[in-house]
């Protein structure tokens, strides 16, 4: 009798933990939502930067380059300092500091005006190529940042990647390297080490506040830099200009990283980044469309060359 009582209590057990299965397996219907949501806002963060090059070059239409990132960076300033200020954020603590001017220095400085000015005499294609190889970029010095040792197929990856990056640049510029694709490699750099420092303080604050005080905190060297560079360069407003300056001053300097950070939240780093993969194939077709720009065949080729890569090393990292 005791043998049956046992075995019928085993049984209620063994149903009582039985996984209930709804909808698709190991994805909880709760999450369903959440996952789509995360990857709607991801996507429109992607598609926010992959129109920075060609709203670039609108801006160019009516403004000199100096003048159109400090008028760039002051707006983008005032939206995220009111931000900050409606929403009443704390001030970051003083540890934090040093790393929010990293941040301001490659991402809110350096990378809006070296791609500028390589966008002067570069097609947006042949940015975009070369800007492709930001991830990989990144990648490498947050290795060298955190210490850690990735495999050799990452290094593989990389190396790869870089090559062939580097040989459509020498390829397209009649077999040197221009002075903008010098500006674009030190815009590569530069960006990776913003990225870099601003990854690492996301991890102790929401991701849209590292980049709303980084912005903050260039705000007086804007304003600094506009006071001196409208009077010397002209001003032409046109609808280009007007939209384009718009653009790269809040849809990608500031709104496009809110949407990216909230999204990359909600699914996850990895799956957020092989969203990221798409953005150099969007802007070379931003190119075509917006601007007119003749593709070169290497240009899409070399493209999915570093797509590849960049895939490679996200799987050998993880």
């Amino acid at each position: 009798m005791r043998a049956q009582n046992s075995a019928i209590e085993h049984s209620r057990v063994a149903v009582t933990d039985r996984p209930k299965v709804s909808g698709a397996v190991g994805t909880p219907p709760a999450d369903r939502p959440v996952k789509v949501a995360g990857t709607l806002l991801a996507a429109l963060g992607v598609t926010a930067f992959s129109l920075t090059f060609p709203a670039t070059v609108w801006g160019l239409e009516g403004f000199g380059p100096y003048s159109l990132i400090s008028v760039r960076c002051v707006l983008a300033g005032l939206v995220a300092g009111a931000c900050l200020l409606a929403l009443r954020v704390r001030v970051p603590e003083r540890r934090h500091w040093a790393g929010l001017a990293v941040v301001a220095t490659g991402v809110v400085l350096g990378f809006p005006l070296l791609t500028t000015l390589a966008l002067e005499t570069a097609t947006t294609a042949h940015s975009a190529v070369v800007v492709g190889l930001l991830p990989l970029t990144t990648a490498v010095l947050s290795s060298i940042r955190t210490g850690s040792r990735p495999s050799r197929t990452f290094w593989i990856a990389a190396c790869v990647g870089a090559a062939a990056v580097i040989a459509f640049t020498v390829q397209q510029s009649g077999g040197a390297l221009t002075r903008a694709d010098l500006f674009l490699f030190a815009a590569l750099l530069i960006c990776a080490a913003g990225y870099t420092e601003g990854g690492r303080l996301a991890s102790v604050m929401p991701g849209w506040q590292v980049i709303a005080w980084a912005l903050v905190l260039c705000l007086p060297l804007a304003v600094a830099g506009a006071a001196v560079a409208l009077p010397y360069e002209p001003v032409h407003l046109t609808g280009h200009a007007v939209a384009g300056l718009v653009w790269v001053a809040v849809g990608s300097q500031f709104l496009g990283l809110v949407v990216w950070y909230k999204g990359m939240g909600m699914i996850g780093i990895p799956k957020a980044s092989q969203l990221q993969l798409a953005q150099p194939l969007l802007t070379l077709l931003w190119s075509v469309v917006l601007l007119g720009e003749a593709l070169p065949v290497a240009a899409p080729l070399t493209a999915v060359a570093v797509l590849l890569c960049i895939a490679a090393t996200q799987r050998a990292r993880g």
